[in-house]
Formats: structure tokens, sequence, C-alpha cells
């Protein structure tokens, strides 16, 4: 659940705190990031990956850990979160860049394979559809866009409280996925009990 999309000054205080406690906190309630992960090397072997809102890191371990070859680049606006994923992934084979995602990350005729979001869509309010935009800009045809995210949940209080946390829970982000890409996977999951629920998605870019 990271910030990438447009500049936001109150995400970036946001992680000035948060980045301290993410890892330490997030497994509690960010499922699928495994998932995803697995559900994408069953049908793709990505030789460049892009992740959007890469945080503190724990996806481009993930990545490397299952695409050995590939190059890897990780965006996100927060210098405090990018800080401890240079820490955490010594690959000079990953590239770490500050900067929001309203527009392309690559330059010249050379895309990614891969552009994974992981909790991060639900956070660029405004600017989740520039996102998915940017992201089938950035893949080459037939490239893959993966997402793990919050849904939606009918507790209005639990909305309001996710809300003040900069998340967005009104299921919106999955039709647009579907429109822009060809759906390989798109799933809901309940959480606790169904307070809320999460989705995977994975689509292939098709002109």
């Amino acid at each position: 659940m990271n910030a990438a999309a447009a500049p936001n000054t109150a995400l970036e205080r946001y992680y000035q705190f948060h980045s301290r406690i993410y890892d330490a906190t997030r497994w509690s309630f960010l499922f699928g990031r495994e998932e995803i992960l697995r559900r994408v090397e069953c049908v793709a072997s990505p030789r460049r990956i892009l992740e959007v809102g890469c945080g503190t890191g724990r996806n481009l371990a993930g990545l490397r850990k299952r695409f050995k070859a590939a190059r890897i680049t990780g965006v996100d606006l927060s210098e405090q979160m990018l800080t401890i994923a240079a820490q955490k992934v010594r690959d000079d084979q990953i590239t770490l860049l500050r900067r929001s995602y309203s527009a392309p990350v690559h330059i010249g005729h050379t895309g990614f394979d891969l552009a994974l979001f992981s909790y991060a869509l639900s956070m660029f309010n405004p600017g989740w559809e520039q996102a998915i935009d940017a992201a089938w800009d950035d893949l080459d045809e037939g490239g893959l866009i993966a997402v793990v995210d919050f849904s939606h949940s009918r507790f209005s209080w639990f909305r309001r409280w996710m809300g003040v946390n900069h998340v967005r829970m009104e299921s919106h982000l999955w039709p647009y996925l579907g429109r822009r890409f060809m759906p390989l996977l798109d799933e809901r999951f309940s959480a606790y009990g169904g307070v809320w629920s999460y989705g995977i998605f994975i689509g292939r870019k098709q002109s």
C-alpha cells in the first residue's frame, strides 16, 4: 500500500511515519501479495519488470527470487520508503526511482513484460486511472499487468477509516482494468470474515 501516482504532500507526510513500521504491521492485512507473484509465475517469465508503489522493497525481493534473470525497476514517491528498499535489495539489476506514476517510465521502444501494483492503486486518489493508462504504455505488446489491492467493504465505518488512511474502497479498480487489459485472472477474496474484500487481477496487453 503505497503512493506513486500524483505528487501528494499528505501522503508523503503519512509515509514519513509509516515507513518505520510498514513491514512490521502490514502483514496482518495486506493479503494476497505472495499469491499474485505465484500466479504470475504460472503464466509468464518476465525479463523486464516494473513495480509501481514498491515501498520498502518487499515485493522486489520476491520478484528477484522468482525471476532471477529479470531486470527490475521499482517506482515510489516516498523517499523514506525507497531508502529502506535500497538497503533491502542491494542488486545492480534492480533500479529504484523516486517519482510519480502519472506517465510511463520507459524511454524508447523497449518496454516492460510485467507491471505490478501491490496495494498501490487504491491510494491514487486522484490518479488511479492515469496510473493504469501509464502501465498500458509501459508494457510491451503481450505484457502483463498484475494487481492485488483492496476492493470494497459493506461497512461504512470501515470505508471511512480506510479513507483516513488514504485508501478508497469502492470496487472501482476492477472494471477499468478489465476494459484496458484482457483478463487472465479477476477474483475477489474475503478478509476477516467479510469485513472487507481484496482482489487479484492479471491482464494481458492487447491492441
